[in-house]
């Protein structure tokens, strides 16, 4: 397996693997599958603006899962922060792809001198959990019923890494 940077090639499978959570998963709430030109725009935004789109791929150059980070919120009290995303071909799952992406993420948050990486993940998915804390994270808050899918309430997990001391912001 490598992990490189995503390239426009590669967006048809990253749509493929999003769309796939969307239909069968809770790592995305909403119905709404993206058409490749949503997602094509999704990407190109974050490449221009310096974030990483990151692909794991096997031998063959097909891609096993993605990984990217972008603004937490929109305010300039949190440009420091980011949420990422991490999604992982379920035929390739539990063999480090997740892991090897969400380190890689971390690295790229360090070098861009972020203070803090957040994820936001279904609080049913205790892997996701696990995997997070494992790496550092650390459960920061659930809210209860703060979503639905397939007909149920979805609690919300947020987990946080503080990626190192840093000295006050700048105003």
């Amino acid at each position: 397996m490598l992990i490189r940077n995503a390239e426009p090639k590669d967006v048809p499978s990253i749509l493929a693997l999003y769309n796939q959570a969307v239909r069968e998963t809770t790592a995305a709430w909403t119905n709404r599958e993206e058409t490749l030109d949503d997602r094509l725009t999704w990407y190109e935004g974050r490449v221009k603006q310096g974030l990483p789109v990151l692909v794991a791929v096997d031998d063959a150059d097909t891609v096993l899962g993605f990984a990217s980070f972008g603004p937490f919120r929109p305010r300039e009290g949190y440009r420091l922060t980011a949420e990422h995303s991490v999604y992982v071909d379920p035929a390739a799952q539990r063999r480090g792809i997740g892991k090897a992406l969400l380190e890689r993420l971390v690295d790229i948050a360090t070098d861009m001198k972020l203070h803090v990486l957040v994820g936001v993940i279904d609080g049913d998915n205790s892997a996701s959990i696990a995997l997070h804390e494992k790496l550092g994270f650390h459960v920061a808050g659930r809210l209860p019923e703060a979503g639905t899918k397939f007909g149920r309430w979805l609690d919300l997990v947020f987990v946080a890494r503080v990626l190192g001391p840093m000295q006050s912001p700048n105003a």
